[in-house]
């Protein structure tokens, strides 16, 4: 590991140049839209907060969002060429086999900054259903006070493909912001409850949220996801 992403601060102008690459290139290979970008805070730490189905997830909200962030990506994926651009768009490495004290550390200087952190609760691409989520954005959002963001991102994997490939160019995708979600620690709870309760709060916030941005954009997800949050709610 190299450059910014060995640093304990990532350098916001990788995460700013990288995101506007990005936001050019997805706009050029799909049929891309963003809805309610303006529910993300113009200023101050946030935590962007997203479901996860398809390898393109990433690259997506990092290019659509309305602010430069700087995601949790696992370390797998800091080889190569795409670990160099990893690297110089300033995203932070995490060891999802262990509590990854470094990251968390990262993400929170990047907080303590009033920058944006993003994450995929749900720890790896799969359904998308949020069936569940670790802990580790709960950790954060009680560590820094910053508001969680939860995203819906729509279209990233055609049905019956694999997790790892992308969707073929000139796809729909989405990326749907919703409202702010602020964790707190109710007094006199032990902090392993505080974690369980605020958790599961968000995990429901944002499984709610996925179901109705696919009503809203018209954009499908796949048949056992939509039967499980279906009957779930």
């Amino acid at each position: 590991m190299t450059g910014r992403a060995a640093t304990l601060d990532p350098h916001p102008a990788g995460a700013a140049c990288g995101r506007r690459v990005g936001r050019a290139l997805l706009s050029s290979l799909y049929r891309a839209s963003v809805l309610d970008a303006d529910k993300v805070p113009a200023s101050g730490p946030v935590l962007l907060a997203s479901n996860h189905t398809g390898v393109l997830d990433g690259p997506l909200i990092f290019g659509l969002s309305p602010r430069p962030a700087h995601f949790l990506v696992k370390t797998e994926m800091f080889h190569g060429p795409v670990g160099w651009v990893l690297d110089a768009c300033g995203q932070i490495p995490i060891d999802r086999s262990h509590a990854d004290r470094r990251a968390l550390q990262q993400a929170v200087a990047v907080l303590a900054r009033g920058g944006a952190v993003g994450v995929f609760p749900e720890g790896a691409r799969g359904l998308g259903d949020v069936a569940a989520v670790r802990a580790g954005v709960t950790w954060l959002a009680l560590a820094s006070g910053a508001p969680v963001v939860p995203i819906a991102c729509l279209g990233t994997r055609s049905p019956g493909a694999g997790i790892g490939r992308p969707p073929a160019p000139g796809r729909r995708v989405a990326v749907v912001f919703g409202d702010p979600v602020r964790l707190s620690a109710p007094e006199g709870l032990p902090r392993r409850e505080v974690h369980r309760q605020q958790t599961e709060r968000l995990r429901l916030v944002l499984a709610a949220h996925v179901v109705e941005s696919s009503r809203r954009t018209g954009i499908p997800l796949t048949r056992p996801l939509r039967t499980h949050l279906e009957e779930a709610s």
